[in-house]
């Protein structure tokens, strides 16, 4: 029955279809013709740009002319917090860099380029409240759009390119507000660049409590808008983190409301005879102004919206990936649950509505948790697959079918600046052993860590330790408690069984972990000096507790490296953090007032140009996000990034681990990389793992088992042909296909399908004795093997209730509500057929974010 709801949603959709067509037509989301963008989403317009001074006499002189060329990489189907590549070339030379060009800190500057997220598109044709303009323009401070100075300096009221009410003394975008909300001021000259919402609303914007509310000072993100800097030949680049409205409501970006990119190279304003307008810089090309002192207004980026500005601005037109709910709004069907690995989330993102927008398919939906607790979810029958990057030995005496789904893997994705404010670090190299130093929290990270037993003479941070600093020369020394960890995930992981791999295989590494010095005299943290390993839960196992005078930690004592390691519950969290430069170190002391407590949380954002951050995240979060990955080394000399060449080098190297307990035979058995392998070849990439999608091949209900079988025909066909689309494979995963390396990882999964669909009775290995189970076969790493965790970890919250989630009697593994992971329907018909749902109220609040898991932060 389920399964037969083909004409019910056709008449559904062409009921709704009907009532979209009597209304007003909803702005297509191609390109315009004159920006016309390439097959691949990207953007690329040349234009030239003039600055002109206009004599009395109505002489007009030409003071600066330049070509500039905008490039954008990727516009089409982007997702919240996705950063897009933009560059340029052409443009005029920046002076007073400043230490960080973001929000408001970016305006003591000379001649950069604005790069803003706008509300609607640049087309004339299109109805007013469906086109871009100033006042749809995002800037999270007051001064970025409104200016308040004596009539002497206020140089916007002399632009030529300006009207003549844009020119007196109170202007602004209309409706201009009036003198009780923005304050006239005699002998001053004002404008204000209100904001409009995407519901309306209008906000003044010439205070901060006349801002939209996501303005607000104490934001939960950093700005996004930028003033950024060009170089002496005329060229420069940011990576632009779009939002959506999930992150930024106001703004209102989304599937159904589209948005651009608006590029303004600030050339100055064109003038009358005023020598205040005509103004054409105080500092050098390529100077530096971190104390932010004065510069010209004429030629900075506060004034972006006035007229001279404004008309040099290039635009480009955005698309967006619909709300990950879209499946729940669509399809009233109970989804079908795949409970694990975070490492298919991206994937999932872009496969769900190929499932559920799909007649004759099921409503897939993909709960990210533990690898560990999804498959004992699927083993104990509370869940119909569950998805693994490694080894799980049944415990029930299961009969399962790994089939290979997805190849990617981990990285150390890193955020990390040069001397200088000389620009980001592009390439970073790591071996086994500086990661075990990280790990094992073997830097001492401050004086107050300096006093642990047996880590006095060691570093401070991993950038002050010779070894690093021999891989990574010319980066600062600067002593930072961020530096002195990798922001991990508390909970078990095969990732955390494949870095932990990585470490062992690693003579040297593993030598450090147990006990030896490094060459240059540093030595482990004696809390985990012999720990086996690989572990796929990193414990916390340090007890150090500093004396301190500090009133604050007197208050609070605490484990000092617990409170730098400070691990989160997902990678997704971890690669937000980097991409906020904000670490999770829990010592910032802090309290409201002299007569509150002192009390002891998260150190605050890094600043640009001081960075240094390294987190483990998915290599589909860090494409994603647009996050850099470091190179890891696999044998003296050689490092290897995660690349298409280093994935595809690994998966080569994959083959079955055969042993594991309950698999129904060998062809279906998970494929695991070993890392001594990978450090034998040594152009093969450590971080690359298997994502496999685990079902029981005897006792899974007929239909579930239907829909499994569908799963994984399904992905490893369609699903496996890159793009940014619905049902289509993103970047941060290598394609699996009939041919080449990964071909045998194809024909497993075929076979896979085959066991799962046909359900017959099984011959298999007897279960595991609990608490028997070492998972020695789990990671191969050529070293000593440590006890994996023998008990599936408890979650924080009941299931939700309609889902295919844990019965009341499974405690250990319940989930909390969540939301089906879902990506753009690309069928034109969707835009409509959801404003008509957005209109009667089918929606229901349900837009937001993708909730996967929700668990206890551990600090």
């Amino acid at each position: 029955m389920r399964r037969r709801l083909a004409g019910a949603r056709a008449r559904l959709l062409a009921g709704l279809l009907l009532a979209a067509a009597v209304l007003v037509g909803l702005p297509s989301a191609d390109v315009p013709p004159a920006q016309a963008a390439p097959a691949t989403g990207g953007f690329e317009q040349t234009r030239t740009l003039e600055r002109t001074f206009t004599d009395a006499d109505g002489t007009r002189e030409v003071v600066d002319s330049r070509e500039v060329t905008v490039t954008v990489d990727k516009t089409q189907q982007l997702r919240s917090r996705e950063r897009v590549h933009v560059s340029w070339s052409g443009a005029r030379p920046s002076g007073a860099r400043a230490a960080d060009p973001y929000g408001e800190t970016g305006l003591a500057q000379e001649y950069p380029v604005v790069v803003l997220q706008c509300r609607g598109l640049d087309d004339p044709d299109l109805p007013a409240a469906q086109r871009l303009s100033r006042d749809t323009c995002w800037t999270s401070t007051r001064a970025q759009r409104s200016q308040s100075l004596p009539d002497r300096t206020a140089v916007w009221r002399h632009d030529t390119a300006a009207t003549e009410e844009e020119r007196s003394a109170r202007a602004g975008t209309t409706p201009l507000p009036d003198a009780a909300t923005c304050a006239a001021v005699d002998g001053f000259s004002t404008w204000a660049t209100g904001f409009t919402a995407a519901d309306g609303d209008r906000f003044a914007s010439c205070s901060a409590e006349t801002m939209a509310p996501e303005a607000a000072v104490d934001g939960a993100l950093p700005p996004a808008e930028v003033a950024a800097f060009t170089d002496a030949d005329g060229r420069g680049s940011v990576d632009l983190e779009v939002r959506t409205d999930v992150e930024n409501a106001s703004l209102g970006c989304n599937a159904t409301t589209p948005c651009s990119i608006v590029v303004i190279p600030i050339m100055g304003l064109s003038c009358d005879t005023d020598p205040e307008c005509r103004r054409s810089g105080r500092w050098l090309e390529g100077s530096s102004n971190y104390a932010s002192e004065g510069v010209d207004l004429a030629v900075s980026p506060a004034l972006w919206w006035s007229a001279s500005n404004w008309q040099h601005r290039f635009s480009v037109p955005l698309t967006f990936g619909l709300a990950p709910n879209v499946c729940d709004v669509l399809d009233p069907r109970a989804p079908v649950g795949f409970y694990g690995s975070e490492l298919l989330a991206q994937a999932s993102l872009q496969w769900a509505p190929a499932y559920c927008l799909e007649d004759g398919r099921f409503k897939f939906q993909h709960n990210r948790m533990s690898d560990e607790a999804g498959f004992a979810l699927m083993e104990s029958g509370e869940g119909a697959a569950a998805l693994v990057s490694g080894p799980h030995d049944a415990r029930r005496g299961t009969s399962t079918a790994y089939g290979p789904t997805a190849v990617t893997g981990f990285g150390v994705a890193y955020v990390v600046d040069r001397p200088d404010n000389a620009g980001a670090v592009d390439e970073l190299r790591l071996n086994a052993r500086l990661v075990a130093k990280l790990l094992t929290q073997s830097y001492v990270a401050s004086d107050l860590g300096r006093g642990h037993p047996g880590m006095g003479d060691n570093p401070t941070s991993i950038n002050q330790d010779p070894e690093f600093v021999a891989l990574n020369p010319d980066l600062d020394r600067i002593a930072r408690e961020a530096a002195a960890t990798v922001l991990s995930i508390s909970e078990s992981s095969d990732v955390i069984g494949a870095l932990t791999a990585y470490v062992a295989a690693d003579p040297d590494a593993a030598a450090f972990v147990q006990g030896r010095p490094d060459p240059w005299g540093m030595r482990v943290n004696p809390s985990y000096a012999g720990m086996a390993l690989p572990v796929r839960d990193f414990p916390l196992l340090d007890t150090y507790v500093p004396s301190s005078e500090q009133e604050c930690l007197k208050a609070n004592p605490s484990v000092y490296f617990n409170q730098v390691a400070a691990p989160v519950t997902t990678l997704r969290r971890v690669a937000e953090a980097v991409l906020d430069a904000w670490p999770n170190v829990q010592t910032r002391c802090e309290r409201s007032s002299a007569n509150d407590p002192w009390r002891v949380g998260r150190v605050n954002r890094q600043g640009l140009g001081t960075r240094f951050m390294l987190g483990i995240v998915s290599l589909g979060d860090a494409a994603r996000l647009g996050l850099s990955v470091a190179e890891l080394q696999t044998r003296e000399g050689t490092f290897v990034g995660p690349t298409t060449e280093g994935l595809t080098k690994a998966v080569a190297l994959a083959r079955p681990a055969t042993d594991t307990v309950g698999v129904a035979e060998a062809a279906v058995a998970p494929y695991v990389v070993d890392q001594q392998a990978v450090r034998q070849a040594g152009d093969a990439y450590p971080g690359t793992l298997v994502v496999h999608t685990v079902a029981r091949t005897h006792g899974l209900p007929a239909e579930q088992a239907t829909d499994v079988a569908q799963f994984l025909q399904v992905a490893t066909t369609e699903g496996q042909r890159p793009g940014r689309g619905n049902g289509t494979l993103p970047e941060g995963y290598l394609p699996i296909t009939d041919a080449g390396a990964t071909a045998p990882l194809w024909r497993s999964a075929q076979r896979a399908a085959e066991l799962v669909a046909a359900q017959e009775a099984p011959t298999v290995a007897p279960p595991v004795v609990p608490g028997t189970d070492t998972g020695a076969p789990s990671f191969p790493a050529g070293g000593g093997v440590g006890d994996l965790p023998g008990a599936v970890p408890a979650a924080d919250a009941p299931a939700a209730a309609g889902a295919t989630a844990p019965a009341g009697g499974a405690a250990a593994v319940t989930t909390a509500a969540t939301a089906p992971v879902s990506s753009p329907w690309t069928s034109s018909a969707l835009l409509p057929l959801l404003l008509v749902l957005t209109l009667v109220g089918a929606l229901g609040g349900a837009v937001g974010r993708v909730v996967l898991v929700a668990r206890k932060v551990r600090s």
